[in-house]
């Protein structure tokens, strides 16, 4: 729009009528911690994370795959059910549930890394686990297929329990998605090299969901009940991912764009109508830049021959090389905000937290002049999380009734490079939840701790909404379940590549865009 269709709104003489007040729309906000961490998380080993994994989901697939393979019969015989991967017979109609293990060719491995020479040069980063494999066949070597035949170059499709592994092949994995770590129910018979052809698929599917309100009303939401209190129209969130703040001047303008929208400070007044429907900001990870990147051994031993003034050797860290412009500058953008909306600040890759899954709490020494509208330490739980709250990364928690699940963006991001020939992040998102399993590929390819006893990242019940952050695009869907579940997926891109906002309307679910445009005269 030009400035002159616009200039009788916005240059005029002052007016003597009074303005009105508006009040921000309230919302009633409970987090889950389902991702926090007790002490003594590393004192587990990583070995049984899988056989934890399959034995939580295991009966999930397998009830789903009974009902719809109960009758399934080629000729005159009718597939049987095998308890174990090895139990399965060569020529017998059978089923079996496992763990997915891919053998990819590019795919990191960390006993080759140690093993390698450390003066060697890294190989740069993958964008697929399988890149290449083309060009190997090009050369006269036979290329990979989805099905993994024995003796082909790329990837191999596995599956796997206690007693060891089966490999997988046949024309119906083509079509479907499939990363290490998901756990699925397969029919088919053994050929005479060994291989299992599948003929059928199925995944566990979503779980159970809760009923609006269930977190906060219990036994009266299950039972149908009216809820004792009042709720008025619930109002909107806004989710933003991928501030990217450097601490730079230039990075700025558009960061103070978005905090005058959310304050009604810009725009005419039907906007800052509906900035006051705004109850909460969800920033979904990599606030920062980059974050402190761990030092090469060349970087180590550098800093260990390094002698400051009074010869005295530093080793490792030199404070001198810190630089706290980018936290200030975060924390000073937040500490504008929170008067008059409260935010939850989920961590991502970059930003100054744990490395490894479920990232915890950027911790509040971190925002020396936001942290004032945090809980303290010590306050009963009973008092709520604060105006300001920090969460883990993956993180559950409840708006308005409707139960939220969301990431800064990092197990999207690796199921993406397993998938050579997809690149639509829904199907992907949508695969987790069937699967579910929000980090699938951990610890295959994604760093996470080890546990012991169960797997947090099973999906115990099914959000209404999942958001994932640092996405290439804005996308949104509806994923429908087997029961009546609707979960509303929502692509969050990063807001430094993209100046766009996503604004959830809590009462229908339904996410529009807000861009935030800087145009440069030159």
């Amino acid at each position: 729009m030009a400035v002159s269709e616009i200039e009788s709104e916005l240059l005029q003489a002052p007016s003597d009528d009074k303005n009105e007040v508006l009040n921000r729309t309230a919302s009633t906000y409970t987090p889950l911690d389902s991702y926090a961490l007790q002490k003594g998380q590393y004192s587990h080993q990583y070995a049984s994370l899988y056989f934890v994994r399959l034995a939580q989901l295991k009966p999930a697939v397998e009830a789903i795959a009974s009902e719809a393979w109960a009758n399934f019969t080629i000729g005159s015989e009718t597939a049987t059910r095998k308890d174990r991967v090895l139990d399965v017979r060569q020529g017998e109609l059978c089923w079996v549930a496992g763990t997915v293990y891919m053998e990819m060719p590019l795919k990191p491995n960390v006993l080759e890394d140690i093993g390698k020479e450390h003066w060697i040069a890294a190989p740069p980063s993958r964008h697929k686990y399988d890149e290449g494999t083309n060009a190997l066949a090009e050369n006269g070597e036979r290329g990979a297929h989805a099905g993994g035949q024995k003796g082909l170059v790329g990837t191999q499709i596995m599956l796997e329990d206690e007693s060891g592994r089966l490999r997988l092949t046949g024309d119906y994995l083509n079509g479907g998605l499939l990363v290490t770590g998901a756990i699925v129910a397969v029919v088919g018979t053994e050929n005479s090299d060994g291989d299992f052809e599948v003929l059928d698929l199925r995944v566990p599917d979503l779980p159970r969901q809760p009923q609006r309100w269930e977190t906060e009303d219990g036994d009266a939401a299950l039972a149908g009940k009216r809820t004792p209190k009042k709720r008025g129209k619930a109002g909107k969130v806004a989710i933003v991912s991928g501030l990217g703040i450097s601490g730079v001047e230039g990075d700025t303008l558009a960061l103070d764009l978005l905090m005058e929208y959310l304050l009604g400070e810009s725009t005419d007044s039907a906007s800052q109508d509906q900035a006051a429907d705004i109850s909460r900001l969800i920033i979904a990870g990599n606030s920062l830049a980059n974050a402190s990147p761990i030092p090469s051994r060349s970087e180590l031993a550098a800093a260990h021959s390094t002698t400051k003034k009074g010869g005295r050797k530093t080793y490792g860290y030199d404070s001198s090389a810190y630089n706290s412009a980018p936290t200030d500058r975060l924390d000073q953008w937040l500490a504008q905000l929170l008067p008059s909306i409260p935010i939850t600040l989920l961590p991502g890759d970059q930003d100054p937290t744990s490395t490894a899954l479920p990232q915890q709490p950027i911790h509040a020494a971190m925002f020396p002049h936001s942290r004032a509208y945090m809980s303290p330490p010590s306050a009963p739980e009973a008092e709520g999380p604060g105006w300001f709250h920090t969460t883990t990364n993956p993180s559950e928690f409840s708006v308005d009734g409707w139960r939220f699940h969301g990431t800064g963006g990092q197990p999207v991001d690796d199921v993406y490079k397993y998938l050579p020939d997809c690149e639509e992040r829904l199907e992907m998102m949508e695969a987790m939840l069937r699967w579910r399993l929000m980090a699938p590929t951990a610890p295959d390819t994604l760093w996470c701790r080890p546990v012991e006893g169960e797997d947090g990242f099973v999906l115990k019940e099914c959000p209404h909404v999942y958001f994932v952050g640092n996405q290439p695009k804005f996308e949104t869907n509806v994923v429908e379940g087997p029961v009546g579940q609707e979960v509303r997926i929502i692509s969050v891109p990063a807001f430094k590549e993209t100046g766009e906002a996503v604004v959830l309307d809590l009462e229908t679910l339904v996410p529009e865009v807000v861009k935030f445009e800087v145009f440069d005269e030159g």
